[in-house]
């Protein structure tokens, strides 16, 4: 399928890609082209092939069938240093950063160009003027840990950019992102593709597609369906596109039925991993039949608010209370036996084990009890069979049950961990970000299944970024901001202007 662009002659262009992985057809003959000073969107499903389809332009992989012409001319492309020689780089979703390195460590990490004896006053002086040219706003001197998420991917952009990328490949570049970060990275591409540099990014927002992109492309189970300009389409036609029928992007719920008590925080104080207080006094309620949504910008204390919950953080004074019993600072297990579930914000890191099983992974919670144990020894064969329930109930697109859990798509490896935790759930689910970097369709399946919970009368702190998602599932908003509540709304009174004053710091008005 062509752009119809006949005027101008693609930068990259791909031609019958094909990659296949055990038990997965993931790219199925795909062609894509590239215009000079453009932006692409890729979307599809989670599993749809698109990640796969850049790690091959990046790199990372290469194709079992197909070719790639970079200016008219065929690429042999087998690392992202063959990629980087063609201009071409790529920002993955989880950065390729060394923590304990600064920022201009990082630049020119592996580069050969570099002398043996590396002069970073040189290489800072470079960052300085690229940071400067794009008003990157990044410091050559930072240490990367200590940077927010946002300034981590400036960093991993100014990197590609260093190295003489004009092609940049993005991966879900919003996914972490808060509103604000992400309208400075729209006006970072726009300046970039001014300029005659273009982009590709993967992504499952609509708006952002509409926002962001000249062209996009639909893959649909590793085939591509669909090439349209993005002027000519709407959100609505390219959710029908990817998934096959149409989307609601506002979840239908009933007037919510508040019970007892099932979580209760009183002035809980915490620290963060530097030593810092990042709770400063929280204290708020939540009711089975409920869901009570956390809004904040990144880093204003939600991570460590949902760990002090689940047992995973300390909690340096005050108290959590769980369905009516005084759980400060028990273990993580004593609070998965009260009832408690937990999807995380760092699906890979603290939400599965990569090595194991999609199988023993959705198992993970109920692998004490029978009938997944008996006597104390694991039945293999039912685990299977319970498996395969919930791989067919939430959709997880995997090659077999038994198949590890880490060459599952993020979306899928999303889905996974819902499925396992809301299985579980009986009191109390907190879902942190529960869908970021699922598509539309899975996400529509996300918010009914909050919605699902609360009505079977369990008790959901939702912690999301996204405000119309926080409106629109939430029976009740309470904002933070450096470590603080604001203030908490009826979503049905809450706007987004009070609630971004609110999360910029602002109280609410008494009497409101």
């Amino acid at each position: 399928m062509k752009n119809d662009q006949n005027e101008k002659y693609p930068i990259v262009e791909m031609i019958g890609i094909t990659k296949q992985f055990p038990g997965v057809l993931a790219n199925d003959t795909v062609d894509l082209e590239l215009f000079s000073g453009e932006v692409l969107a890729l979307l599809g499903e989670n599993g749809a092939g698109k990640s796969t389809l850049m790690n091959i332009l990046a790199g990372l992989y290469r194709a079992d069938k197909g070719k790639i012409l970079i200016k008219g001319e065929e690429a042999e492309i087998n690392s992202p240093k063959d990629a980087m020689k063609y201009g071409i780089g790529m920002v993955h979703q989880n950065f390729k950063l060394v923590p304990t390195m600064s920022v201009a460590e990082n630049v020119v990490l592996g580069l050969d160009s570099e002398n043996f004896v590396l002069d970073l006053q040189k290489v800072s002086s470079r960052i300085k003027e690229i940071s400067n040219h794009y008003n990157l706003k990044v410091d050559p001197g930072s240490i990367i840990w200590q940077m927010s998420v946002g300034e981590q991917q400036r960093v991993e952009i100014l990197k590609l950019i260093y190295r003489g990328a004009e092609v940049l490949i993005l991966d879900e570049p919003t996914a972490v992102l808060t509103p604000q970060e992400s309208g400075e990275l729209n006006r970072i591409v726009k300046q970039m593709t001014g300029e005659g540099k273009s982009a590709i990014f993967i992504t499952h927002k609509m708006d952002e597609v509409m926002e962001f992109s000249d062209w996009v492309r639909v893959l649909q189970k590793g085939k591509l369906v669909s090439v349209v300009r993005t002027q000519d389409t709407s959100p609505k036609e390219l959710s029908r596109m990817m998934v096959g029928r149409d989307v609601l992007f506002r979840v239908e719920k009933k007037k919510a039925n508040p019970g007892e008590v099932v979580l209760e925080l009183e002035n809980v104080k915490a620290m963060n991993d530097k030593g810092l207080e990042a709770l400063k006094g929280i204290s708020f309620s939540l009711r089975r039949g409920e869901i009570l949504g956390i809004a904040g910008v990144a880093g204003n204390g939600q991570r460590e608010l949902t760990e002090v919950i689940t047992g995973l953080h300390k909690v340096t004074e005050g108290r959590v209370i769980i369905g009516g019993k005084d759980m400060t600072n028990k273990s993580p297990l004593e609070v998965i036996k009260s009832g408690v579930s937990h999807i995380p914000s760092d699906r890979v890191a603290m939400g599965i084990v990569g090595d194991m099983s999609v199988a023993n992974n959705l198992a993970m919670k109920e692998y004490r009890k029978a009938p997944l144990t008996q006597h104390g020894i694991l039945n293999p064969g039912r685990i299977l069979e319970m498996a395969k329930k919930m791989i067919s109930s939430f959709m997880i697109s995997t090659p077999a049950p038994y198949t590890s859990v880490k060459f599952l798509s993020g979306g899928n490896i999303q889905k996974t961990i819902l499925a396992r935790e809301i299985g579980a759930c009986s009191t109390l689910l907190v879902a942190a970000y529960p869908a970021r970097g699922l598509d539309v369709g899975a996400t529509e399946s996300v918010r009914k299944e909050m919605i699902a919970e609360r009505d079977g009368g369990k008790g959901v702190l939702l912690v999301s970024e996204d405000l119309e998602e926080l409106m629109s599932v939430s029976d009740r908003i309470a904002v933070m901001n450096e470590g603080r509540i604001m203030g908490i709304v009826d979503s049905a009174e809450a706007d987004i202007e009070s609630l971004g004053l609110m999360m910029a710091g602002v109280p609410m008005e008494k009497g409101k």
